[in-house]
């Protein structure tokens, strides 16, 4: 029996791909402005801005993902570059992507369907917990959850055993009771299956959203629509 039901946040209760080319479009056209930078340039400065990051810091810490850091250390690499601009940079790329942000087709419906049998809702995300807070609320979803666990909390990032275990610890049940639900096939699903969940791979058409089509999701269920896995009942038909 099923008591809980976990997603990721990022390409899977939301295109990300969509919405981050977005808030990059924007990027550039602050950057041309107040940096007078062309995007190419822009582009470059903030990869090898990150790759410095991530030589710092290994992969392993939910900092990598903290485009305040990563605009900050492209500032900083500039040299005597108003720093003040690196929280200018940070607004003009999530009030972006949270504006243009929407749930995926069917996913609130099927939350709320879930809810009303008593499966606890929870969310298990790499990433910095304040901007994922603001990404459910634009979703819609928050007050629908029952626990949320980021990798800036668990210490650890997808597919540590240690971030999977600090959401059964808060799902309040045994693992084998999980459903984890996530776009990145590695991370989310085999990284739930390892540590006793219940993985799915939520993986719709190539046409709606880019994806690395070299996870072939064998061997795991896929959900290609939220909107088809309410109606027909889906992996859920049994709950």
């Amino acid at each position: 029996m099923i008591r809980a039901v976990i997603f990721d946040i990022d390409n899977t209760m939301y295109n990300f791909d969509r919405a981050h080319a977005a808030a990059m479009e924007a990027l550039f056209r602050y950057g041309n402005q107040a940096l007078s930078l062309e995007p190419g340039s822009m582009k470059e400065g903030l990869s090898a801005a990150q790759k410095l990051i991530l030589d710092r810091l290994g992969t392993n810490s939910s900092a990598i993902h903290n485009r305040l850091i990563r605009f900050q250390t492209f500032l900083e690499s500039m040299k005597n570059v108003d720093l003040t601009k690196a929280l200018e940079m940070y607004h003009t790329y999530w009030d972006t992507l949270l504006a243009v942000m929407e749930p995926e087709p069917g996913l609130k419906d099927l939350i709320l369907d879930l809810g009303s049998r008593g499966i606890r809702i929870g969310i298990g995300s790499d990433m910095t917990a304040y901007i994922q807070f603001k990404k459910l609320e634009k979703l819609g979803v928050l007050d629908q959850l029952s626990f949320i666990v980021t990798s800036e909390e668990a210490g650890e990032e997808k597919p540590s055993p240690e971030f999977f275990r600090l959401c059964v610890e808060k799902a309040g049940c045994k693992a084998e009771e999980c459903v984890f639900i996530g776009d990145s096939l590695k991370k989310d699903v085999e990284g739930a299956e390892k540590s006793g969940l219940y993985g799915i791979w939520y993986h719709p058409a190539p046409e709606n959203r880019k994806h690395d089509m070299q996870e072939t999701g064998s061997g795991y269920p896929v959900i290609t629509s939220y909107e088809t896995c309410l109606k027909d009942g889906g992996f859920f038909s049994e709950i």
